[in-house]
C-alpha cells in the first residue's frame, strides 16, 4: 500500500505520501450491483413491515432513509434538525418529502414536506403536525389501504398525537427497521469490506505517522481524511487516546502530544464509502524501548478476551448463551470494562447488543444468524492505573462460524 514518493512536511509537521489517502491507488474497488442492493433493502424493509402488520413507515433518521432509498444529503445536519422524511408503504410508491428541492434517491416520487423540527417550524409545529397527519391519511387513501396502523420513528410528540387524533394506530418504526437491516446481502458485505479496507488504509497511515511532536487529534485527522478522500461519511466520535488518557476508555482525541512509552488506542466508528460502517479498534505501543510487563499483560488479556469470544460466534447461538459463555473479565477490570461484549453493525452500530453478565440481563431473546455482521469488543484497564488496552474485530456470521472482515495486524511488541 505504500507509495515511496514523499511530499514535503505539512503545516502540522506530518510528512504525507502523495496520493496516499486514495485507496484506489493501491487496489480496485469492489464490484457492487447497486440496483440489486437497493432492491434487497426495500424488500427487507417491507418484509419487516408485513410482519408488523403496518400500512406504512414514516422514516426520519438519515441512516434509515439512506437504507430505504439511498438518499444521502446533509445527513449530520438532518440527524439533529430533520427536514426530510419518507413515506414507505407496504404496497405502493415510496415518497420522499423535502423542505427544498433535491434529487439523488431511489424514491418513486418527491413532494414538499412539512416542518418537523423547531428550526423549521418554530411555534407553528403543532399546526404543522396536524397538516402532516392529514397528508398521511390522504396517502393511505391514495394507496388504497384500509389498514390504519402506521409506524414512525424519531419525531416530536405532536406528530404522534396528531396521528392518533385522526384515528390512526401509531407504533414505533425503529424495531421494524432494525430487524430489516440485521441480515446483510452480498452487496452489503462488499460495501462493508470496502469500508474496512479504507479504514485500515487510514490506520496504516496513522501508525506510520506516530513520531515526536504529533498530537492525538493530528493522528485522528489522518483517519478522518482518508475516509473523506475515499468518498466516506463521518466518524461517530474522535475515539483516540494515548498515555494516561487511555484509561479510562471513551475519551476523545485532544492536543496531547504522543510520548515515548505511550499506548495509543483508537476505535474507528467510521461511516465509510456507500454508507456502511467500519468499527475496528487497535492499541499501538509508541517508543524505541520495549513496552512494560504490565502493558504487555493488559494487551494479552484484551487479546485473549477477543479471541475467546470470537470462537463463540456461529449461527444458532442465543444472546443469552453468548453472554453466559463469554470470557470471564477479572474482577479488577470489571468497573471499566467495555459496555458490551458484541454488537451488530451495518450502516452504523446496530441491533443486537450483548452486555457482559455483570452488567445485567439480555434485553431480548434472539440468536445469531448467517448474514449478520457483528463486532466483538474488549477494553482492559484497572481503576487508578495509567494504561489500558482497547481492541475490537468486525466479522461476518457465516453458515458454519464466522469470517473476519477486519484484518489489521495486532502490535507484535505487545503480544506476550
Amino acid at each position: 500500500m505504500t507509495n515511496s514518493k514523499l511530499s514535503s512536511p505539512g503545516p502540522d509537521g506530518l510528512v504525507l505520501h502523495d496520493n496516499w489517502s486514495d485507496l484506489r491507488q493501491f487496489r480496485p474497488m469492489p464490484d457492487i450491483d447497486f440496483k440489486r442492493l437497493d432492491g434487497y433493502r426495500k424488500e427487507r424493509l417491507r418484509a419487516a413491515m408485513r410482519q408488523a402488520d403496518v400500512a406504512m413507515c414514516i422514516l426520519v433518521s438519515p441512516i434509515t432513509i439512506r437504507y430505504a432509498i439511498d438518499y444521502n444529503v446533509f445527513p449530520l445536519f438532518q440527524s439533529h434538525i430533520p427536514a426530510t422524511y419518507v413515506f414507505v408503504p407496504l404496497d405502493g410508491p415510496i415518497t420522499l418529502h423535502l423542505a427544498a428541492d433535491s434529487n439523488g434517491s431511489s424514491a418513486d416520487s418527491v413532494r414538499q414536506g412539512r416542518p418537523i423540527s423547531f428550526f423549521e417550524g418554530g411555534n407553528e409545529l403543532l399546526d404543522a403536525a396536524k397538516l402532516l397527519a392529514d397528508d398521511i391519511v390522504c396517502f393511505l387513501s391514495e394507496i388504497g389501504t384500509t389498514n390504519r396502523k402506521v409506524a414512525i420513528e424519531y419525531v416530536n410528540p405532536s406528530v404522534t398525537h396528531a396521528l392518533q387524533q385522526r384515528g390512526l394506530e401509531v407504533v414505533d418504526a425503529v424495531n421494524i427497521v432494525e430487524g430489516a437491516r440485521v441480515i446483510k446481502s452480498e452487496d452489503e458485505i462488499a460495501c462493508i469490506r470496502w469500508a474496512c479496507a479504507v479504514a485500515e488504509h487510514g490506520i496504516a497511515r496513522m501508525q506510520e505517522s506516530m513520531r515526536p511532536g504529533v498530537t492525538e487529534v493530528q493522528l485522528w485527522g489522518i483517519l478522518n481524511y482518508t475516509n473523506l478522500a475515499n468518498q466516506g461519511g463521518w466518524h461517530e466520535g474522535r475515539m483516540l487516546a494515548s498515555g494516561p488518557r487511555i484509561n479510562p476508555w471513551l475519551q476523545e482525541a485532544t492536543q496531547r502530544v504522543i510520548e515515548p512509552g505511550d499506548l495509543v488506542g483508537f476505535d474507528t466508528d467510521m461511516v465509510g464509502p456507500f454508507g456502511y460502517f467500519c468499527d475496528v479498534s487497535r492499541t499501538f505501543y509508541y517508543g524505541k524501548n520495549p513496552p512494560s510487563a504490565r502493558q504487555r499483560q493488559l494487551y494479552q488479556l484484551a487479546y485473549d478476551e477477543l479471541q475467546t469470544n470470537m470462537k463463540l460466534i456461529r449461527p444458532g447461538v442465543s444472546m443469552k448463551d453468548l453472554q453466559a459463555s463469554a470470557w470471564p473479565v477479572p474482577e479488577e477490570f470489571r468497573e471499566q470494562a467495555y459496555p458490551c461484549v458484541i454488537h451488530g453493525v451495518g450502516m452504523c452500530d446496530e441491533y443486537p447488543q450483548v452486555k457482559p453478565s455483570f452488567r445485567g440481563q439480555i434485553a431480548y431473546d434472539a440468536t445469531l444468524k448467517a448474514g449478520m455482521v457483528i463486532c466483538v469488543e474488549s477494553y482492559i484497564g484497572a481503576v487508578g492505573e495509567r494504561d489500558g488496552v482497547k481492541l475490537e474485530e468486525q466479522l461476518l456470521v457465516t453458515s458454519d462460524g464466522y469470517e473476519l472482515l477486519s484484518n489489521y495486524p495486532f502490535d507484535e511488541r505487545l503480544l506476550s
